[in-house]
């Protein structure tokens, strides 16, 4: 509920209805099934010193989220651009009229990565909320997930649709997605 309220009253300052913007929400998460969500930043900032929260994925994907800036987040007071790198997969609001998440993608990968690439092509710009957080609470792996790591025959259709995608960007957008296939390879 928290978030809602400050999320609604950034829309409102940062004009999301008129201005291409993806307002980051920083997400976090706990290995524990029972927490009491902290009620401010200086409580959430307490537990993350404390270990009992971690940065989304800092163990196991740190790149989707490493653009966010954490460190920066910290002491932030007010909203702060960042830019798209690689892999990128913050939670965001954006407005309604924005680009559809990409249809190829279901299940378990690229759904948030193909996502943002495309607001990123479309010159959308990427907002870190100051106060706003996410957590995210550990529950059994999904059924996608569960096929993603066991089954070579997934990854590689994924593969395959990530190519597919990287190239229709690369005719819708030309010369300026160019960015999103060399970053691949590095």
């Amino acid at each position: 509920y928290l978030l809602f309220l400050f999320a609604r009253k950034s829309v409102l300052q940062l004009d999301l209805a008129n201005a291409k913007k993806a307002l980051i929400v920083p997400a976090f998460e706990t290995l524990r099934y029972r927490l009491s969500f902290p009620k401010s930043k200086a409580e959430l900032l307490s537990m993350l010193d404390m270990g009992t929260l971690f940065t989304f994925r800092y163990h196991v994907w740190t790149k989707g989220h490493a653009p966010t800036n954490f460190a920066k987040w910290r002491t932030a007071t007010t909203p702060y651009r960042v830019e798209w790198e690689a892999d990128f997969e913050p939670y965001v609001v954006v407005r309604k009229d924005c680009p559809e998440y990409d249809r190829r993608f279901v299940g378990f990968g690229w759904n948030k990565v193909a996502h943002i690439m495309e607001l990123d092509a479309q010159e959308y710009e990427f907002t870190v909320l100051p106060n706003a957080y996410m957590i995210h609470m550990p529950h059994a792996p999904s059924f996608d997930i569960t096929k993603f790591r066991s089954n070579k025959q997934y990854r590689i259709c994924l593969k395959t649709l990530k190519e597919e995608f990287q190239q229709d960007m690369s005719r819708h957008y030309g010369f300026a997605a160019l960015k999103y296939l060399t970053a691949e390879n590095n």
